[in-house]
């Protein structure tokens, strides 16, 4: 399938608006190991209002902006490829599979359809997310860390959030899809 031009200027606006959030919110927080984030809910609006291949384009010039040195990351060093060290950079890199899979699940724009491709997306982002923390955290920088432990810093703290976020993706998304009159490409 390919992308139309409108789709892919949607694609290109959902990248700024996640740089733009990400550093926005970095300024009124502090350096924590996870921090705590809007781009789940970014990612999920994403997913919502454009097709798979364009969520996943999206998302995917997100990371490769801060890989090349962007500044657009939550803790330091806030950009370039040395992020990947960082325990939860594996959250972001599954952020473009984590969209294809949650818009590549939406077959209609009901309730139920919507919070089950969300959840789906959450559950893919975790799954990739924690065990790269625990691979950074264990093999890189030494700590001792077990798998509960890892849920109690990844997981448990943030895993009600994202779903309210999901929950305000949903209605946003469908703000924003009424008031800009915006059709979703199935």
């Amino acid at each position: 399938m390919t992308i139309s031009t409108r789709e892919l200027s949607r694609a290109a606006l959902f990248t700024a608006l996640m740089c733009a959030l990400t550093i926005v919110v970095r300024i009124v927080q502090p350096v924590v190991v996870i921090p705590f984030s809007l781009q789940p809910l970014i990612m999920m609006m994403a997913a919502i209002l454009l097709s798979p291949q364009a969520v996943f384009l999206s998302m995917l010039a997100y990371l490769l902006l801060g890989l090349i040195g962007m500044p657009v990351f939550s803790v330091p060093p806030y950009g370039g490829p040395a992020y990947v060290l960082v325990p939860s950079f594996g959250f972001l890199l599954a952020f473009p599979l984590a969209g294809w899979v949650q818009s590549h699940l939406i077959r209609n724009l009901s309730l139920l359809n919507l919070l089950f491709a969300g959840l789906a997306g959450i559950v893919v982002y975790y799954f990739i997310g924690l065990p790269y923390m625990y691979l950074i955290l264990n093999y890189y920088l030494g700590h001792t860390v077990n798998i509960m432990q890892i849920l109690k810093i990844g997981f448990i703290p943030f895993i009600i959030f994202d779903v309210i976020k999901l929950a305000a993706a949903i209605w946003l998304s469908g703000e924003v899809g009424r008031r800009l009159n915006l059709k979703r490409e199935f």
